[in-house]
């Protein structure tokens, strides 16, 4: 028999949508933040000499820029105000996450509820704040190598860049919580979900250039598409996928009525860790391709070999790769999940799970469990980002038809449906509710 969650999910349709007043304007606002935020990518810094700053990005399109230009929604193509988006942000979100496994001082904050996590995240954004000045300094002493790519390069030039750089990232900082407090979904996510999608249909249209001109055969992009709609569904069935184990609480005695008895499960995704392996373990190894680049192929010698051997396609490059985002799934994982600290909370609930006793036991079995998932999701991780890669190299196959983007983007779409479907779900619950309540004041 199913639930009554699962009767009233079955019930939704265009007319309960309509009726969700609050859910439209919350769509409405995030839809107009999205808005802005494009306009914002369009906006450039002062003092950029355009012609020479798009032969500057053209040289370095197989590096670090084009991967982060994929991000931010060819806002750092453009060199526009939003062109560190928010990853200082996620950055300095991941430095604080590791943090709180080394300073007790933080672990202590993490435990305090809602007002330690309003200090963790007061300190993310002095992070952010920090990290956003070091990239935009180093921004502008790159610019101003490049040749003539600054106008009247100098401290004014530098100062300028960095204070338009760093007030950037505050504003997509800001109009990122301002989603996800007043909108839909992670503001955070939706920022660089609405970055790759406005840059997909340029992708599309080079990519069947190509075909046009015969770069890339007509068999061979039929099959890039086919590609393209297995990955997703792929990726869809597997952030679906999850291990429930099961919980069950004592029944205690609560005067003369008898309270407990009940089980539910505690559910353990098969892809804790999301997209940051893959994110880390691309930008790690695009960092010598960058620095080869911006040398303008007149650096060291022992720089130029280690960039031919981290080009895309490459055996060394590949199997870096694959042991980057093993190692960033096993390592993100263990931070972001402590079977510790939830087999003590099972634990101080009363709950325990049949068959293993509370406490370190419980969170041994947990750990077991959570190892056998994250190494079939860093499998599949590798999988989906390979594939993509291997593409790339051969047939010059644009960067939003990698692994990542096609991950980030599937993984806030699956979000935003979730939390959408949440607020239907809750206004039906609401009309429920006045119905019933109708009915009880008649009697």
């Amino acid at each position: 028999m199913s639930s009554a969650a699962e009767q009233l999910a079955a019930n939704i349709n265009f007319s309960t949508f309509a009726k969700a007043e609050e859910l439209k304007k919350r769509l409405w606002f995030t839809l107009g933040a999205l808005i802005i935020y494009r306009l914002g990518t369009y906006i450039p810094l002062p003092g950029i000499n355009p012609v020479a700053l798009a032969d500057l990005i053209s040289r370095n399109s197989d590096g670090i820029l084009g991967l982060f230009n994929v991000f931010s929604g060819g806002a750092v193509g453009r060199m526009a105000i939003f062109a560190l988006n928010i990853m200082p942000y996620i950055s300095a979100s991941i430095i604080m996450q590791l943090m709180t496994t080394v300073s007790p001082r933080l672990e202590q904050w993490k435990k305090e509820g809602e007002q330690g996590r309003r200090k963790i995240t007061q300190y993310t954004r002095y992070g952010t704040v920090i990290l956003a000045a070091f990239q935009a300094y180093g921004i502008a002493v790159s610019l101003e190598a490049a040749g003539s790519t600054v106008i009247d390069p100098g401290w004014f030039f530098r100062a300028t860049t960095v204070i338009t750089l760093v007030g950037g990232t505050i504003f997509l900082m800001w109009l990122g919580e301002q989603i996800t407090a007043r909108g839909v979904g992670n503001g955070i996510s939706l920022i660089i979900f609405a970055g790759i999608v406005a840059e997909l249909p340029s992708a599309l249209v080079s990519t069947f250039e190509l075909g046009r001109t015969g770069a890339l055969p007509t068999l061979l992009l039929l099959a890039l598409v086919v590609m393209v709609v297995g990955v997703i569904a792929f990726i869809v069935f597997m952030e679906r996928a999850q291990r429930r184990l099961l919980v069950q609480y004592p029944k205690r005695q609560v005067g003369r009525k008898m309270f407990g008895g009940e089980s539910s499960h505690l559910p353990l995704k098969l892809n804790t860790a999301g997209v940051i392996p893959p994110i880390f373990a691309s930008s790690l190894l695009l960092l010598p391709v960058t620095f080869a680049n911006f040398y303008g192929g007149e650096g060291p010698a022992w720089l130029t070999t280690v960039t031919s051997l981290l080009g895309h396609g490459q055996p060394l490059y590949l199997l870096l790769y694959a042991s980057g985002i093993i190692f960033f799934c096993y390592f993100y994982t263990s931070i972001v999940f402590n079977p510790e600290d939830t087999a003590d909370n099972l634990r101080k609930q009363g709950g325990f799970i049949p068959g293993i006793r509370p406490g370190l036991k419980t969170a041994e079995y947990i750990n077991g469990i959570l190892t056998r998932l994250t190494t079939i999701g860093a499998l599949y991780l590798t999988a989906v980002c390979l594939l993509p890669e291997m593409l790339i190299s051969q047939y010059s196959v644009p960067f939003y038809f990698g692994g990542t983007s096609l991950l980030i983007v599937v993984s806030v779409t699956m979000d935003t449906v979730a939390q959408i479907q949440s607020h239907l779900l809750a206004h039906q619950y609401e009309g429920l509710i006045k119905k019933s309540r109708l009915k009880g004041s008649r009697r």
